[in-house]
C-alpha cells in the first residue's frame, strides 16, 4: 500500500521499539497464559496447573486439527512473532492509533511489574 501511494515507510524511534516490545510481550502473556483468557485457549488446550500469578500453564490438545492452534495460544513465543508483525503493520497503516494501542499495553505491563513489587516487599516486610 505504502509503495503504490509514494508514501515512505515510517522509520521507528527508540520510544516506537520499545512501546511494541513491552506491547507485545504483555498482549502474547494475556493470550497464551492468563486465566480471564483460558476460555479462548479451552478448545484447543488442557490445563496443567497454576503458572505466574493469573496465569495458567496449558499443553495443546492432541485432537487432529486442535493441536497446532493450540500450540500457537498456549505459547506467548509463537504468538509474539504474529502480535509483532500486526503491530509494525499497524504502525504502518494507522500510526497514532497503534501508538495508543502499543502504549495502553506498555502501561499495562508497567503495572503489572508494579503489582509483582508490592507484593513481593509486603510480603517480605510481614516476614
Amino acid at each position: 500500500m505504502h509503495r503504490r501511494s509514494g508514501r515512505p515507510l515510517p522509520e521507528p524511534d527508540p520510544w516506537d521499539l520499545l512501546l511494541t516490545a513491552a506491547a507485545t510481550f504483555r498482549l502474547s502473556r494475556l493470550i497464551g497464559k492468563a486465566t480471564v483468557t483460558r476460555p479462548l485457549r479451552a478448545p484447543f488446550t488442557r490445563v496443567d496447573g497454576d503458572g505466574a500469578p493469573a496465569e495458567l500453564n496449558e499443553t495443546p490438545r492432541e485432537e487432529s486439527g486442535r493441536h497446532t492452534v493450540g500450540e500457537l495460544l498456549s505459547c506467548p513465543f509463537c504468538l509474539s512473532v504474529w502480535i509483532v508483525a500486526t503491530f509494525t503493520g499497524a504502525r504502518t497503516v494507522w500510526p497514532e492509533a497503534a501508538r495508543t494501542a502499543t502504549g495502553a499495553l506498555t502501561a499495562l505491563a508497567v503495572s503489572d511489574v508494579l503489582q509483582l513489587g508490592y507484593t513481593a516487599l509486603t510480603e517480605h516486610a510481614e516476614h
